[in-house]
């Protein structure tokens, strides 16, 4: 049988185990287990300005080179919008713009941009808009690329808290000590989840093809589905009285195995029982089997009370992970 079409059988296959397509209500976030109680309710992104976000890159620029770095500050734009304006201005096009991640878009956020122009000099005026702010230029030798950062320095202040400060002085000090899930949060899905479902619909036709496809987004939505599904049964089993194994990792799906202990691969196996067709999928699409960590620490965590109805929090976090995951294991935000 030839290679391709015995892949799409065992597909089909595995996905007629469970019969149904899923919709939304298989993909709800919100619902995931937190791992410690709600203290009360609060709002977050009042403003536009009680979120801001850095982009810190960890090394240091050549000085020289083919490729203009551009440090922007973006107001309520989302990164490849930006992109897309910046390779208009310097008259470019888009593929020679670089940037190392997405940023949330309802906040004020700076990042890094590279635009190769050989042997071309521009100044800040050149790239002025309306929609962001050119804080600095630099020159380097390299392109930025997805992933080269190190992470992201965070100042969020958060309001209308009807949680008691005592105890919520108490959670961040517990967060601080011992870590939070590390789950992959909404944002990473899509509006509603709609990524997912762009996933389920391409699995369930066996279209999943590869990040080559043009899908990267739609394979990064479901191997983090996959992991925040396990790390939601690991919370559930320490409800029920399991120790959780808080120095453990969780798998990002794709080929080949990685060799966790019995007892994660356990849950594991129990997580993802009803899920053959995704796993089976993204092993086909040329991802490598990767893990990462169930629980994360943010570095130089800092909180002030303004009052008692508001909190401001500073602290850094690595690339992709997400402070919204810390700040569901305080309080629940109205929406």
């Amino acid at each position: 049988m030839p290679c391709c079409g015995s892949s799409r059988t065992l597909i089909v296959n595995y996905i007629n185990l469970r019969n149904t397509a899923r919709t939304l209500s298989d993909f709800n976030f919100q619902c995931l287990p937190k791992f410690l109680p709600c203290l009360g309710k609060a709002r977050m992104k009042a403003s536009m300005m009680d979120f801001c976000v850095d982009e810190i890159l960890g090394f240091e620029f050549s000085g020289s080179g083919e490729h203009l770095i551009v440090n922007i500050r973006k107001y309520g734009q989302n990164s490849r919008w930006i992109a897309a304006r910046l390779a208009e201005l310097s008259g470019i096009e888009e593929k020679h713009v670089g940037y190392c991640g997405l940023k949330d878009r309802f906040a004020v956020t700076s990042q890094w941009y590279s635009l190769y122009l050989p042997n071309r000099c521009l100044n800040i005026a050149d790239l002025s808009h309306p929609d962001f702010e050119v804080l600095s230029l630099k020159r380097h030798s390299k392109k930025l690329r997805r992933g080269m950062h190190a992470g992201n320095s965070f100042k969020i202040l958060i309001t209308d808290i009807s949680a008691p400060q005592g105890k919520l002085e108490q959670r961040l000090k517990m967060i601080n000590r011992f870590g939070f899930p590390n789950y992959f949060a909404q944002q990473r899905f899509g509006f509603n989840g709609g990524n997912l479902l762009e996933a389920e619909r391409l699995i369930n036709s066996a279209r999943l093809r590869g990040n080559s496809k043009g899908q990267g987004l739609f394979l990064s939505a479901a191997r983090s589905w996959l992991f925040n599904l396990v790390l939601a049964r690991h919370i559930t089993n320490y409800h029920d009285g399991v120790v959780f194994p808080l120095d453990e990792t969780g798998p990002l799906w794709g080929r080949g195995r990685s060799k966790p202990n019995q007892g994660v691969a356990l849950v594991e196996r129990e997580a993802l029982i009803d899920w053959p067709g995704w796993k089976n999928a993204l092993e086909h699409t040329g991802l490598t089997q990767d893990r990462r960590k169930l629980f994360m620490h943010a570095d130089g965590l800092k909180f002030n009370f303004l009052d008692s109805c508001q909190l401001k929090l500073e602290f850094n976090l690595p690339k992709g992970v997400y402070a919204t995951a810390l700040l569901r294991e305080l309080v629940e935000f109205n929406r």
